[in-house]
């Protein structure tokens, strides 16, 4: 059987950050709660799509999973059990802002089976919370995390971003010297990106927002190595980890494996067949509750297609992509896609290859995404 992983996605925030691109909207729990019922139906309805596969992980995400109640948390999860396989050590992740847990919740997700938390702190200044419209502190975010420690959770991720507003190279140090002294398993690091359709967009349109400049980037992401990397092992572009904490969900999609998704706007991918459900939780659910058909795009992407995702993606990692592996697999060679291009960057130092893995320069990371525009 093949191992993949099983995404829900939850579309539901306390209140929509300037910066989020992410299908979410402002709820509350009682919204959520009900949500998670009318999942279940969809799931019972489509469990097809899985029955022929073993998920190695499941992850809540959204939106703010813990926005809905513990109680009705834990039921979905059982659901799940009851109608998927799954391998013994399985990975059940579940994403939290500081705000939405305590320490009472944390210990019902736990025993429930949930066994890795992330949290999304973003920043521990709380002028900057403000300024990117959390609605948390930086001592809500140390608590939580002392509190997920309680509940006995043993694998807890942390969400920070650089290149926020009007923030310093002082004010990152900080951030990232607070996250070392709190020894999570796991960090994501992310550079801010401002994508079209959010707040931070319509604000920079009408330069009303001052960000940091390229230079101020480059030493914060230069910063965050030097610090991280006694402690943490860098495996993906925004991505760290000690003691072998990867996160499991994660590399479904950067080694473009197959996942299946569940909710409002969940995407699944089963043997090249991608396919897309209904966005806007409102129509998701009117058409779950219908009976009919949740799935908005669908498309069978080609071999070549394929191919170049896989490229694509696991380039992304640190370790590259075994690239003897993937021609074997699609019965496709990299000169049969790609021409001379990949010799071309390797001779341009923007590849390397030790055999057998094809990899971006640990060196280029930085710039890793103008090097993948050139392989789309």
């Amino acid at each position: 059987m093949n191992h993949a992983g099983l995404y829900i996605h939850i579309p539901f925030c306390k209140s929509k950050c300037g910066y989020c691109s992410f299908n979410s909207i402002s709820a509350q729990r009682s919204q959520a709660d009900t949500y998670l019922q009318t999942l279940q139906h969809q799931i019972a309805d489509t469990t097809i799509f899985g029955q022929h596969l073993t998920f190695d992980s499941i992850f809540f995400g959204g939106g703010t999973p813990t926005l809905a109640s513990p109680e009705q948390l834990q039921h979905l999860l059982t659901f799940l059990r009851h109608h998927f396989s799954f391998t013994p050590q399985v990975e059940i992740s579940i994403e939290a802002n500081p705000n939405s847990i305590n320490k009472q919740d944390l210990t019902i997700l736990y025993q429930a089976g949930f066994n890795r938390l992330s949290l999304g702190v973003q920043s521990f200044d709380d002028q900057i919370l403000t300024g990117i419209n959390r609605t948390h502190t930086g001592q809500q975010a140390i608590q939580a995390l002392y509190w997920a420690r309680e509940a006995n959770f043993t694998n807890i991720n942390c969400d920070l971003i650089y290149g926020l507003p009007k923030q310093t190279t002082d004010q990152w140090q900080e951030d990232l010297h607070l996250i070392l002294d709190l020894k999570p398993q796991h960090l994501s690091l992310y550079e801010l990106s401002i994508e079209p359709g959010t707040a931070f967009h319509t604000q920079l349109q009408a330069k009303q927002l001052i960000l940091p400049q390229d230079d101020l980037l480059a030493d914060m992401e230069e910063l965050s190595k030097s610090l991280l990397s006694p402690i943490y092992q860098q495996y993906e572009i925004s991505n760290f980890a000690k003691n072998n904490n990867q996160c499991r969900h994660n590399l479904t999609y950067w080694q473009n494996s197959t996942y299946l998704g569940f909710g409002a706007g969940a995407v699944s991918c089963i043997n090249g067949i991608r396919f897309t459900h209904q966005p806007n939780p409102k129509l998701f659910t009117e058409a779950v509750q219908q009976k009919k058909n949740t799935i908005t795009y669908a498309e069978c992407l080609s071999p070549k297609a394929r191919f170049q995702e896989t490229i694509i993606m696991g380039l992304r990692l640190v370790q590259g992509v075994h690239l003897p592996a993937l021609e074997q697999q699609s019965k496709l060679s990299h000169h049969k896609v790609y021409g001379s291009l990949i010799e071309d960057l390797l001779n341009k130092g923007q590849l390397e290859y030790h055999p057998p893995y094809l990899r971006i320069p640990q060196t280029l990371l930085g710039v890793a995404n103008q090097i993948l525009q050139q392989l789309v």
